[in-house]
């Protein structure tokens, strides 16, 4: 799992599974792996699932890149509290999943809750033996 900042701004998180390490074969099935995850956790709230690479291609002007071969968000929130209406700035979560010609890659913002990006990060490295 790296850490970086994209765009020079954007704190995320990012990992590359080779499809030979998983036993998920499909971004649907990624993301039936997310979504057992966040039913199974006691605070975390399912919303749904926005398919990135069909809106996408769908758009007059819109573009893929060509190593693209499917790609999708789950959404959802870990809203335990909500102490200020700032707190709606920065949820709900989303987790990315990218279909590549021989990979996937999983990519999320981080959360200011360090419990949520423990949660999301053992998620995603789970994925290798799943």
């Amino acid at each position: 799992m790296r850490q970086a900042l994209f765009q020079e701004k954007y704190p995320i998180y990012t990992l590359e599974i080779e499809k030979s390490e998983t036993a998920c074969r499909s971004v649907d099935d990624i993301v039936a792996y997310f979504r057992a995850k966040i039913d199974d956790h006691p605070v975390v709230a399912y919303i749904g699932v926005f398919d990135h690479y069909a809106h996408t291609r769908s758009l007059h002007d819109g573009v893929v890149s060509d190593q693209l071969k499917d790609a999708k968000n789950i959404l959802f929130c870990f809203g335990k509290e909500l102490p200020s209406p700032c707190v709606l700035a920065v949820r709900p979560r989303s987790i990315g999943v990218a279909e590549m010609e021989d990979s996937f890659v999983i990519t999320f913002l981080e959360a200011p809750n360090p419990v949520a990006n423990e949660a999301m990060e053992s998620w995603a490295l789970g994925l290798k033996s799943a």
